[in-house]
């Protein structure tokens, strides 16, 4: 006769806590912040013209970390009335309840007042600049209530680390920097909306907006036209910035990269979108090599 299984102690209710925030933030899911690093820090290395001093990178880095860690937050509590409906985020800690909505609250202002403490450290256009930031952050999430072009604004909310880069570094946010925070905001949309087609079926039914859906039958013809454009305004940035063969060698890696996401997702398939997604983590990397490549040569 078998013996019983042993007793397993409770896990402890902090741990629990913990662990429902670290879920809530999706730190257990880093692609998102590694989605937002890269941008900044192309925008850290052209307005430094390489390396940028270590404390800008140092609290360009963290900060955001923050801000996309309070940005899921304040999305979340936005659509906790439609991700009980989606398979994909329907074990969300908000959506099953084991996390509150004032809780939320109450981390999304912490993580916000923790990246606000880092700026500070920072000159007074950036510290200016913040502020648009903070109002992109926390509006985001409710566009997909009243627009289909939610991933537009994600592009705005979570690339304005962009000028205030260029505002850290240079005191000032020229030309090129704002064309580089297009370029990245017509990037965002793009990923953002492999992603959206993940969810299109589910978004359909409960009354969500998103580019997927506007796009409808033409998302992969929309999406094309959406990465050349995007190829288009970096190579724009590489042009004003005196960028060389280092900078396109990275483009060009970057561009082989987005026609795999292309042929992967030629049958729209749920899972080959998320991959498509997530795959624009790379997409960065190689932007980001061609650049530091570019200013570490010279």
């Amino acid at each position: 006769m078998s013996s019983p299984a042993p007793h397993l102690p409770a896990r402890p209710a902090w741990k629990s806590r913990l662990d429902a925030y670290w879920r809530l933030t999706r730190n257990d899911r880093p692609i998102g912040w590694l989605l937002l690093l890269w941008p900044t820090w192309w925008a850290l290395w052209i307005a430094a013209s390489g390396v940028p001093p270590l404390w800008t990178l140092f609290v360009f880095t963290v900060g955001v970390w923050l801000t996309r860690s309070a940005g899921c937050v304040i999305n979340d509590y936005a659509d906790r009335w439609l991700d009980p409906h989606v398979e994909r985020t329907r074990d969300r800690p908000l959506a099953t309840g084991e996390v509150s909505g004032r809780e939320a609250l109450a981390l999304f202002a912490v993580l916000m007042l923790a990246a606000f403490a880092l700026v500070l450290t920072m000159n007074r256009l950036t510290i200016a600049l913040s502020f648009v930031g903070l109002f992109l952050a926390a509006t985001y999430p409710y566009l997909k209530r009243y627009t289909h072009l939610p991933q537009v604004y994600l592009g705005m909310s979570f690339g304005w680390a962009i000028p205030m880069g260029f505002a850290a570094v240079q005191g000032e946010v020229p030309a090129v920097g704002w064309l580089l925070y297009v370029a990245n905001i017509i990037w965002s949309t793009a990923y953002d909306t492999w992603y959206a087609m993940v969810d299109r079926e589910d978004d359909l039914k409960v009354g969500g907006k998103s580019t997927a859906i506007l796009f409808g039958e033409l998302d992969l013809h929309i999406q094309g036209v959406l990465y050349v454009l995007v190829f288009l305004a970096l190579a724009l940035v590489g042009q004003r910035a005196g960028l060389g063969a280092p900078y396109y060698a990275g483009l060009a890696v970057a561009v082989v990269l987005v026609a795999w996401e292309f042929w992967i997702c030629r049958r729209r398939g749920r899972g080959p979108c998320f991959r498509a997604f997530l795959h624009n983590h790379w997409v960065g990397l190689a932007i980001f090599a061609g650049i530091a490549a570019d200013y570490a040569l010279r």
